[in-house]
């Protein structure tokens, strides 16, 4: 079990601490298994976690469907196709029902997307993604009809169905309403049932090629060694940062699926990039373990406006007579705030550690820390690739 020293879990917050404001959510992968001792070697990485046999790819299958179940959040008339997708479904079923006097409140159209790997059989299951494509508020408990996936060829590959899970829930009403994360895409575990599967012909030739799926002439130069290092100096070839050549063993020639299995477990020191990723949907940000700064200085400081609107009642002088009459009058107000936030100063070297520390410190929520790395980015200070997804 991995044991993370106090004093970094200290400094993760997140928006469902007691008595507290949101905070910085940020999810350590790399440094927390560096600072353990769990380094990528022998019992990290295997080399079927980084590459894959040249050609053999995952398919993408889409497919449109309709979300049931919803508590008055679904599609509204406007919306029609969502109409006359359920009248079609209705009517496959024996019941003839005009789509203009359907009241689709508690139905959503949705498109359904996964990828079908390689060499899947009839049979696999599958994750898929179910996101609205009409003006539907929330997905939030519902189950997705049975749906029909397509590859690129038009051939149905898969059929999905089951109830959703979302990142996030809302609840209320249009006047007064909580909302937490994004309601209108959610997934469907093991909701994909293959129907056909895609047929790939494993390479008989006297080479194999090896693609990586983040090409990178270190971890090619690193995989072609880990190869030699099992079947002999020469084995295997860098062609380029994303592809390894391996010459099959004359003893696999006829069986290469056996080799495959003996390459894919082989122990593999891979070199990971220093990489940040942010969901912008669930406020979700990944430092990697390799992220750097250098001197930098981030202020962190906001300015409000709140205008609230009181609505009195002005009563005449006289209750009951005829000189005036009993009007309501708004009472508008501002106020502004100007954050007092202090300056965070990072020095050359700045580990992970310290800028969690030192961002919690001046109250950043994960939506502050996106501008603010974007920031240090352009700024020369962040050598690090951000990904956003």
């Amino acid at each position: 079990m991995l044991a993370i020293p106090r004093s970094f879990t200290g400094r993760l917050a997140g928006p469902g601490r007691p008595g507290g404001s949101p905070r910085l959510v940020v999810l350590v992968m790399a440094a927390v298994l560096a600072a353990t001792g769990a380094v990528a070697g022998s019992d990290g990485t295997r080399i079927k976690d980084v590459a894959t046999l040249y050609g053999v790819q995952p398919v993408p299958l889409v497919g449109y469907g309709l979300v049931v179940g919803l508590n008055k959040t679904g599609d509204r008339r406007q919306t029609l196709f969502s109409a006359q997708s359920l009248a079609n479904m209705l009517e496959r079923m024996g019941v003839v029902v005009p789509p203009g006097q359907i009241k689709i409140e508690n139905v959503a159209a949705v498109m359904v997307t996964t990828e079908l790997p390689p060499f899947s059989r009839p049979g696999a299951r599958l994750d898929v993604v179910v996101s609205s494509i009409g003006d539907a508020r929330s997905l939030q408990g519902g189950t997705l009809v049975v749906t029909p996936l397509r590859g690129t060829d038009g051939q149905i590959r898969a059929l999905a169905q089951g109830p959703l899970t979302l990142g996030g829930f809302g609840g209320g009403t249009s006047g007064n309403s909580v909302q937490v994360n994004h309601l209108t895409v959610g997934r469907v575990p093991s909701g994909a049932l293959v129907q056909a599967g895609v047929a790939w012909d494993v390479p008989a030739d006297e080479d194999l090629l090896l693609t990586l799926f983040d090409p990178d002439f270190v971890s090619a130069r690193r995989l072609a060694d880990a190869i030699d290092a099992e079947f002999g100096e020469g084995t295997a070839e860098v062609l380029d940062s994303g592809s390894v050549s391996v010459h099959v063993p004359t003893a696999y020639r006829d069986a290469v699926p056996d080799l495959m299995a003996r390459l894919e477990p082989l122990p593999l020191d891979i070199d990971t990039p220093a990489r940040i990723v942010i969901n912008e949907r669930t406020g979700t940000v990944v430092i990697g373990g390799g992220v750097r700064l250098g001197p930098a200085a981030v202020a962190h400081g906001s300015l409000s406006v709140r205008i609230s609107t009181t609505f009195e009642v002005s009563q005449p002088i006289a209750p009951f007579s005829d000189s005036g009459t009993t009007v309501v009058v708004p009472q508008q107000g501002v106020e502004i705030d100007e954050g007092t936030d202090r300056l965070l100063a990072l020095e050359e070297g700045t580990t992970l550690d310290r800028v969690v520390e030192g961002l919690n410190a001046i109250g950043a929520t994960p939506r502050d820390l996106i501008a603010i790395l974007q920031a240090l980015k352009e700024a020369g200070a962040l050598n690090a690739e951000i990904v956003v997804i």
